[in-house]
């Protein structure tokens, strides 16, 4: 058996009645910026879509991945 305070603290990190949230997998992360990244690289090169590769490196920060 865990001391007292396991129990608390697993007790307090997962609510009671709820699983642990899943990770977000980097490819189902910012599917809007992604999305329009990918078809400006595709249409234009890579060279021409600098605001749109930036726009979507910032979402995935913010989604917590380090890019």
């Amino acid at each position: 058996m865990g001391n007292v305070a396991e129990k608390v603290e697993a007790a307090s990190t997962i609510p009671q009645g709820q699983e642990e949230p899943k990770k977000l997998k980097p490819c189902c992360a910012c599917p809007e910026t992604k999305q329009a990244r990918d078809k400006c690289i595709i249409e234009n090169g890579q060279e021409n879509c600098t605001d749109l590769i930036k726009a979507h490196k910032d979402c995935m920060r913010k989604m917590g991945f380090n890019i």
